[in-house]
Formats: structure tokens, sequence, C-alpha cells
């Protein structure tokens, strides 16, 4: 049985990790993506699992974690029951939660650059300007 401030500080032992909050209520995050969530009620939280990393867990311990509803727990969003995890556990599913993002964050596709890195400014065409505003119009 852990507590919220027990979820919270696993959450923060790993390396980068960060806390802020996200519809009301606490995330944590490694290089600006959620990782795991604290729910406003306390008793539950939520680590970002793969689907096959979330099936091992719902295997193995049935009491603790549960998918989350809809999609997300399709994709491997994962609700942790504070009251039937225990340290170890948490810390295992937190620490791949961590690193997935981790991983997701260092590997980017070479398609996808940031729009200024696309075309150098000397090339880039001019922005249109006029010497008058433009005059709005209502309709009567």
């Amino acid at each position: 049985m852990l507590s919220p401030d027990e979820f919270r500080r696993i959450a923060l032992r790993l390396q980068d990790a960060s806390e802020g909050a996200h519809m009301a209520h606490p995330d944590f995050r490694a290089h600006g993506r959620i990782f795991a969530t604290l729910h406003p009620s306390g008793e539950t939280g939520m680590v970002k699992l793969t689907p096959e990393q979330q099936k091992d867990f719902l295997r193995e311990h049935p009491a603790a974690f549960v998918p989350s509803s809809g999609a997300w727990g399709r994709q491997g969003c994962t609700t942790v029951c504070l009251d039937a995890v225990d340290e170890e556990t948490l810390g295992a599913a937190m620490t791949l939660a961590w690193q997935n993002i981790v991983r997701q964050s260092s590997v980017r596709p070479s398609s996808v650059r940031p729009s200024s890195a696309r075309q150098p400014a000397s090339r880039r065409p001019k922005a249109k300007t006029s010497a008058k505003p433009a005059r709005r119009t209502r309709k009567r």
C-alpha cells in the first residue's frame, strides 16, 4: 500500500523527471513528455506503458493494475491502485514508463525538422505588406 507522496517520490527519483500539472492533477514528465500522473483522489495513478508491458503487469498484478479507459488504455496507459501495489512493483512499472518516454524523445525521424531548418532564411519568401492596413467592412 502506497501513499500519493510515495508515488511522487518514486516518479521524481528518475533521471530528468519533473512534476507539473495537467487537467488539475499532478503529472510527471521526462523531456517534456508525461510518463505518469497522480489522480486527484490520491487513490490511483497512471503509468504510460506499451500495450505489451501493460498485459504483463495486468497478468502478474491484477489487483494493482487496470487499463485506463478508452483509447488511452488500449495504447498502454495503465491505472495503478495505490492501495494494492508495493513500492518495488510500482518502481518497475514507473521505470518502464519513463524509459518508453526517454526512448521516444531520443528517436526523431530525419524527415521531421523544425520549420526554420527546412529552408534558409535568405531563401524564404518575404511576407507581402501593403502601405495601408486592410479595412474591415460591415455587412448591413
